[in-house]
Order: C-alpha cells, then sequence, then structure tokens
C-alpha cells in the first residue's frame, strides 16, 4: 500500500506500480480530498481520523502488508505502522521524508525548524480564510522547493493544486495534532526504509534523521542532489531501493515464519 504527497494522488506511484506488478496486491488510494476521492463532509483534522477513513482501502490487502508513504502521505503510514488495529500486519516501512514537524519539538536546536513550519501553516490558513488560494499554494511550493533552483510550476498544474488548497488546512492541522512521534518511532519493530533528499527543506532532513536516531535497525538512503519530490524527479533512484527493501523484507518474514514453531501463512500474498 502506498500513500501520496499533500496536493497529490494516487498515480504519484506509477512507477512503483509497475515495478511490482505480479508479484504484489498493489493498492494506491487518492487520500480523501484528493485525486478522485471528493472526502468525507467533514475532512480529517488528525492522523487517526485519516487512518479510519483508509481502512476500507487496508482491508482490500491481503496477508501482510507492505507499507509506503511520501511527506504527507509517509506521515499517515506513520500513524498505520505505529498506532493503529492494523500495526500489526505490517511487514515492511518504507517513509519518503515523512511530514511529522512536532518530533522537532521534542529538541531545543530544531525548536526553531518546528516554529517556521508552525508560522508557514498560520501562513497558509490565512490565505485560504481570506480566498486567495493561489497565495496560500505559493508560499506551499516555495517552502517545500527547499534549495532546489526556481522552477515555474506547470499553468495545469498549478491550477489543480489551487482545486485542492482548502485540503491543505486539514492536512497541517493533522500532523501538528501528532504527539509522542519519538515514542512511537522506537517501538517499530519491522524493517523500515528512509528515503531523503539533500535539497529538501531542513525541517524534513531533520525529521528525517531524528527517526533514524529513534527506530532500531533502520535503513537510510540519501540523494544529495533531489528536492523534496523525489518520488517523481529521482525516481530511477528511488523505486529500486523501495523495492529491494520490500524483498529484503519478505526474506526476513518468511526466514521467521520457517522458524521451529512457525509456519507460513496459507494466505502469504502480500498486499504492498
Amino acid at each position: 500500500m502506498a500513500l501520496h504527497c499533500s496536493l497529490g494522488s494516487g498515480r504519484h506511484w506509477a512507477s512503483l506500480a509497475e515495478e511490482l506488478a505480479g508479484k504484489y496486491v498493489f493498492i494506491a488510494p487518492d487520500i480523501s480530498g484528493y485525486g478522485n476521492d471528493a472526502g468525507p463532509s467533514g475532512l480529517p483534522t488528525t492522523l487517526a481520523e485519516e487512518v479510519h477513513l483508509l481502512n476500507d482501502r487496508i482491508y482490500d490487502a491481503v496477508g501482510p502488508i507492505h507499507l509506503v508513504g511520501h511527506s504527507y502521505g509517509g506521515a499517515v503510514a506513520f500513524k498505520i505502522a505505529t498506532d493503529s488495529r492494523l500495526a500489526h500486519r505490517i511487514c515492511s516501512l518504507t517513509l519518503i521524508e515523512p511530514v511529522l514537524p512536532t518530533i522537532l519539538r521534542e529538541s531545543g536546536p530544531d525548536r526553531q525548524l518546528y516554529d517556521h513550519f508552525v508560522r508557514l501553516a498560520q501562513a497558509v490558513y490565512e490565505d485560504l480564510w481570506n480566498g486567495v488560494p493561489w497565495n496560500a499554494i505559493d508560499k506551499f511550493a516555495t517552502f517545500w522547493k527547499g534549495s532546489e533552483p526556481n522552477q515555474e510550476i506547470p499553468p495545469k498544474s498549478r491550477l489543480r493544486m489551487i482545486e485542492h488548497a482548502e485540503r491543505l488546512a486539514f492536512d497541517f492541522a493533522a500532523v501538528l495534532a501528532e504527539q509522542g512521534v519519538t515514542a512511537a518511532a522506537a517501538a517499530i519493530k519491522v524493517p523500515t526504509l528512509l528515503l531523503s533528499g539533500g535539497l529538501s527543506p531542513y525541517l524534513t532532513q531533520r525529521i528525517v534523521w531524528r527517526l533514524t536516531n529513534a527506530i532500531t535497525g533502520v535503513k537510510t538512503h540519501h540523494l544529495p542532489t533531489a528536492g523534496h519530490m523525489l518520488l517523481l524527479s529521482h525516481s530511477a533512484a528511488v523505486i529500486p531501493e523501495i523495492v529491494r527493501h520490500i524483498a529484503l523484507a519478505d526474506r526476513l518474514e518468511q526466514r521467521s515464519a520457517l522458524k521451529p514453531g512457525g509456519s507460513l501463512p496459507a494466505d502469504h500474498l502480500t498486499g504492498a
């Protein structure tokens, strides 16, 4: 199962779906309010509520689940893996720059990064409240550009982002409401891969660093020339890493199941 970023859709995972075709059942839902999902009348304001809205799609997966998430989708994936009724079904976790800013509140040196993110959220809220979603999108895009060269968003893409701009307020609220991220990360027991880009906002790089120090046995892959949208811009490097990680997790699970007292489940068709 793969979860996309804010202002994105399940189509972002087309390359990964193609790579895993025939080996796994691949589920890449549109998160509520994005893509073809209009969302409920009241959009989620916490990650727990977001997970609840995805329950039906998660239950579509048969057997153990390989969970992948990028950006906001990474935060949702983290929540599924650490604090949901389905956490016991997760057999691997891949997070591409998950947006979990409250982990930075727990460290004095990183507190300024958290405060800056809160100010960004407030500025986006104000623009949306004042009926200027295009200004909100410009602020949002500028922040996530990080250190990448200036590049204008194609008009068609910008229009699509503006159409979904209101959803950003809920995404910000959800990630800023999350508590106890470090403790939750420390409790992760499944094989975990963290991916990051060297041109991404420093905030996301610090989040990945903090998670790296909290999750036992975590693997990391850093692309110095990539930005926050590395899933799309550097897919040739990112997708093989994810595929290798999933394959390794499968081998580890099979070895564990074949130990004395263990047996492979009959429904060992894995959801990815």
